[in-house]
């Protein structure tokens, strides 16, 4: 059975970093499962972050099918060929495969191509034992392509205000649209001191505090050089505290 683990924060909040040390924990602690990663922010990058090169999107596949039929081959139907072609653009790696969504084609929205994506990929998901998926604030992919159903949505914030009232309007749309999530917890990323300072706006927020990860050197010097957060060290401030975090949540 498949478990899935949304993240989602605004721009800047490391929420794709956090994704990455999510799976580098998975890979870790539970080594041979399955795990499929999701980048379903527009502004992809989460195959930097782990390292892996990505040559496809499934929004350019499924919007390249919508205005070219005439490319589906004789004899095959336009849902064997769009699962095909989500299939040839799995990333796989060394524990994981990856899967890119890619942006949004706006106003050239095909409603057919939507739905039969999401049948698809909720296929396509149920073969693997976990998927981490890294989501844009809007949750665009989510309520349209990806899945409705969320095992642990992650609201990430920066250390910051603003950053936690914005987790608030994340968690407001969660629930306007028809995403049936079973758990969600805040994590206050970047923190440059203690949460105290913070406590009355984090209670605001109405999510379950889980953890706080640390401003971390070694992380803002890796994006520097590329952003693979499999070359970070394991004691790294970073890794340490999404390392708690998890063994906290999933200890079973």
């Amino acid at each position: 059975m498949s478990y899935t683990i949304a993240i989602c924060g605004k721009g800047g909040t490391g929420k794709t970093t956090l994704a990455a040390l999510v799976i580098r924990w998975l890979m870790n602690r539970h080594k041979g499962a399955s795990i499929l990663a999701v980048d379903a922010d527009p502004n992809a990058n989460l195959d930097e972050a782990l390292g892996v090169k990505s040559e496809k999107s499934i929004v350019a596949i499924a919007d390249d099918i919508a205005k070219n039929p005439s490319q589906i081959p004789q004899g095959m139907t336009r849902d064997r060929y769009l699962e095909y072609q989500i299939q040839d653009a799995l990333s796989e790696a060394d524990g994981f495969d990856l899967l890119v969504m890619g942006r949004p084609e706006g106003a050239g929205c095909y409603c057919f191509v939507n739905n039969l994506l999401r049948t698809l990929i909720e296929r396509l998901t149920k073969s693997y034992a976990y998927i981490v998926i890294d989501n844009e604030a809007g949750m665009e992919h989510l309520s349209r392509r990806t899945t409705r159903k969320i095992d642990l949505l992650f609201i990430v914030s920066d250390y910051t205000v603003v950053g936690l009232r914005s987790a608030k309007r994340i968690l407001d749309l969660a629930r306007e649209l028809e995403i049936s999530v079973k758990d969600t917890k805040l994590i206050v990323n970047r923190a440059q001191g203690e949460t105290n300072k913070l406590k009355e706006e984090i209670g605001r927020t109405g999510i379950s505090l889980t953890g706080v990860i640390p401003e971390d050197e070694e992380i803002s010097e890796l994006a520097l050089a590329g952003g693979n957060v499999r070359k970070l060290d394991e004691t790294s401030k970073a890794q340490e505290a999404v390392n708690k975090i998890c063994e906290g949540l999933f200890r079973r």
